[in-house]
């Protein structure tokens, strides 16, 4: 939807300028009257043009731009604010123009800002009391609306009914009018009990007969966006989530504008369908023409492309969502997440900085500070700025089990095993019945030659998490290497293969336990399988396995 603002041309007042915009503007009220009667799209089009061509050659006519507005919003080439603005420039053009008063109105209604229409149908009213019937009737009207979408109060329904009365009696003689309205405000009065009585149904858990109900208004009332709504919300609060997309998408085919639905829409694609990311992408591109929460929207969209993988698209929408607020820690934070996926670090480094300076929750900030540290550990080689930034993260948080886990891993690839040991023990005091602790400790332990709390340390592990192969193999190792117990080991090695058939280290492990034995025929078949799946792992040096493989046969 291209958003066409309609503002006044600085024109020319001579006298052939006027004719052909009278003319112009005489064609566009005979084109619009075949629309409203024939409902073609090129009698819309025809007008549209004629209106265009009226104001391009007359700005200061104020029925031009309310008329137009209407049509092009109806048409989907306007948001509903920009109708409003229009509608305002006739205002501007002509304060005490009725009409231009009572369009205003209507858009604003449609916009459910409320006290504003009011106030412009009042205006409309105030301007001529006496013959004021027709602004009394839109405005009871409105109300009528405004009760049936929202909780009306007491003073809504008594100044809906005071308008209704007042109205009808000032329209007594003006039969083409009432004779619209009266249809009109019968299908708001139906729409009124159909509302009403589903509510009732709903409030007493009677959703299967609430359903039927809004089932048959959407075919008797001209309101059927507003009850497949009512479905939606429904069948979402049933369950039926599947019912609720289906509404949802019922609701924008009629009403393209709709925002709480655009919303609702995307929120359940997000939150159900993660797949159907294309979907969900284009109610939030619709949203950004409403002009309204656009930092909340590319972040969202940010997201979405994330998880398409589409890199580059993720970051230009989490960059616009932090321009539009700049001190946003979690746009920041996205940001920094999206640079880091596209591999452009120093870029993250300095996002996830501003998101850490400005720590809105300290339990939130001390994971961007275990995300930061990640970075300077594994991508930019400096382990002093990432041990920094993780116990940076721990004092914000000293109850982080995986900032824990980092440090200690930090340590171990800087060969620092006092720490490691200590920092893995730290996290084991956080989480004892998690196994990841024990096994990195353990892994520690037994570089640092403290055997007997290696083992400890494997067998807690393999007690918490007997499905987990690299622990198994491990403690196999400890038992083979260690503790010179072949045969205990090939048992934890045979598990371990067992848990993961594609295991080449385990097999290769198997191997020597097998050898040890004098197995020779097992040995030789575990050395020929980690000889095959090396190949495609490519875990081990294949001429260690060849070496040890041939000895089995030699004399």
């Amino acid at each position: 939807m291209s958003d066409q603002v309609l503002m006044p041309f600085i024109g020319t007042d001579n006298q052939e300028n006027k004719e052909r915009a009278k003319d112009s503007l005489e064609k566009a009220r005979a084109a619009h009257e075949k629309y409203l009667l024939g409902q073609k799209n090129n009698d819309l089009q025809e007008a549209i043009e004629y209106y265009v061509d009226a104001v391009k050659y007359d700005p200061t006519i104020p029925e031009t731009y309310y008329r137009l507005a209407t049509l092009m919003w109806e048409q989907g080439q306007i948001s509903l604010s920009t109708a409003i603005e229009q509608c305002k420039t006739a205002i501007s053009l002509s304060p005490s123009n009725k009409d231009a008063h009572l369009y205003t109105g209507y858009f604003m209604q449609l916009a459910q800002d409320y006290p504003s229409a009011e106030k412009e149908f009042k205006s409309a009213i105030d301007m001529n009391p006496l013959t004021s019937g027709r602004p009394r009737m839109i405005l009871s009207q409105s109300l009528l609306n405004k009760i049936n979408v929202k909780e009306g109060t007491l003073k809504d329904y008594a100044s809906f009914v005071y308008y209704f009365l007042t109205g009808s009696i000032m329209l007594a003689w003006d039969r083409p009018t009432i004779k619209m309205f009266y249809k009109n405000m019968s299908n708001d009065m139906s729409i009124f009990s159909y509302n009403t009585v589903g509510k009732f149904l709903e409030k007493f858990k009677m959703y299967s007969s609430a359903e039927k109900l809004y089932r048959s208004a959407i075919t008797k009332t001209s309101q059927s966006d507003y009850f497949y709504s009512k479905m939606g919300d429904l069948a979402l609060r049933t369950k039926d989530i599947d019912t609720t997309v289906e509404c949802y998408r019922k609701v924008l085919e009629e009403n393209p504008l709709n925002r709480d639905v655009l919303v609702k829409l995307a929120t359940i694609l997000q939150t159900y369908f993660p797949e159907n990311t294309e979907e969900t992408i284009d109610c939030y591109e619709r949203l950004l023409e409403f002009d309204i929460d656009t930092a909340q929207i590319y972040y969202e969209l940010g997201h979405l492309y994330l998880s398409k993988d589409d890199k580059l698209n993720s970051i230009s929408a989490f960059k616009l969502a932090v321009e539009k607020e700049p001190e946003n820690p979690f746009y920041n934070n996205s940001l920094a997440y999206a640079y880091a996926r596209a591999e452009l670090y120093d870029d993250a480094i300095e996002h996830y900085q501003i998101a850490i300076a400005m720590n809105p929750d300290a339990e939130w900030t001390s994971i961007v500070c275990e995300a930061l540290g990640s970075i300077y550990a594994q991508h930019k080689g400096n382990v002093e700025a990432a041990v920094s930034t993780y116990q940076a993260g721990i004092i914000l948080d000293s109850k982080n089990y995986d900032l824990y886990l980092a440090l200690g891993d930090i340590y171990m690839a800087d060969y620092d095993l006092d720490r490691a040991i200590r920092a893995y023990c730290d996290a084991i005091t956080l989480k004892p019945e998690d196994s990841k602790a024990y096994s990195k400790a353990g892994i520690a332990l037994w570089e640092k030659d403290y055997l007997e709390e290696a083992l400890v340390a494997y067998h807690k592990a393999v007690e918490l998490n007997p499905e987990n192969e690299f622990a198994q193999n491990n403690l196999g190792i400890i038992y083979l290497d260690g503790l010179a117990d072949a045969e205990q080991a090939l048992e934890y090695f045979e598990e371990a293969i067992a848990l993961n058939p594609n295991y080449t280290l385990a097999y290769f492990n198997a191997g020597r336990a097998s050898q040890e034995m004098g197995f020779t025929n097992d040995a030789a078949n575990y050395y020929q399988m980690a000889i095959d799946l090396n190949k495609l792992t490519d875990e081990l040096e294949e001429e260690d396995i060849q070496t040890r493989l041939h000895s089995l046969f030699e004399i």
